[in-house]
């Protein structure tokens, strides 16, 4: 069983940012692919990043390229999301999550086994 935290949301104005953190209980985090998704009102959930178990790749959706970055601390149980360059449109809950399987395609939610209780992000124009 795995338990993932997110921490990190608020309130922020267009342009600003934002450090979102999971963190992970467990003693084999680092064998779990990880990702991000988020969910804005009336909208399905969506994928937003991922990072392999080593951190070595990385993948993002399209409409966060160059804005957002996903890392890993296998340390310290945590990864994060630096949200940079905000814009109302990324305003939603985001939730990290953990994948048990071998294999998975990164950018589904099915591939994925625990989810977090999420974490809102708000973006004012």
């Amino acid at each position: 069983q795995v338990q993932l935290v997110e921490s990190g949301g608020g309130l922020v104005q267009a342009g600003g940012s934002l450090r979102l953190s999971c963190a992970a209980s467990g003693r084999t985090f680092s064998s779990y692919p990880m990702g991000w998704f988020r969910q804005a009102p009336g909208k399905e959930r969506e994928f937003v990043a991922a990072i392999s178990r080593s951190g070595r790749f990385t993948y993002y959706v399209d409409s966060v390229k160059g804005r957002f970055t996903i890392s890993r601390d296998n340390a310290k149980n945590t990864v994060s999301l630096q949200v940079n360059s905000l814009k109302p449109e990324d305003t939603a809950v985001y939730y990290c999550a953990a994948s048990v399987r071998d294999r998975l395609a990164y950018e589904s939610s099915n591939s994925y086994d625990y989810w977090g209780q999420g974490t809102q992000v708000t973006v004012s124009s």
